[in-house]
């Protein structure tokens, strides 16, 4: 399966879905399945479709958080940060990683 058949089934399980979005969901669909031929049957993508929904839904969740905490560290002195400030910037990074990785497919960074 290639991007444009992919691209193909998901305008017609989701015909109202924008350019962008069949774009995104076909980067994040072929990150997550090593066999994309497998998508070509309708259950198999509702299923990777479910997956990346639920991954992306978890991860802007903790990008919601994250940005929470870092928008109060913002306010702070950076040569006064405690640790638990420094772990909050760990943290974000980590997230940010996450994020990062579903849509380039590389490891997230283990922090």
């Amino acid at each position: 399966m290639n991007c444009q058949l992919l691209a193909s089934k998901i305008q017609q399980l989701q015909p109202e879905s924008s350019t962008q979005d069949i774009a995104r969901l076909c980067l994040l669909l072929s990150n997550v399945s090593e066999k994309l031929d497998e998508l070509q049957d309708e259950r198999n993508l509702r299923a990777a479709w479910s997956e990346v929904g639920l991954k992306l839904q978890a991860a802007t969740d903790q990008h919601a958080a994250m940005t929470e905490e870092l928008e109060e560290l913002a306010s702070s002195d950076p040569e006064q940060f405690s640790r638990d400030q420094i772990w909050v910037l760990i943290r974000a990074i980590k997230v940010q990683s996450q994020v990062l990785q579903m849509y380039v497919g590389q490891p997230a960074l283990d922090v």
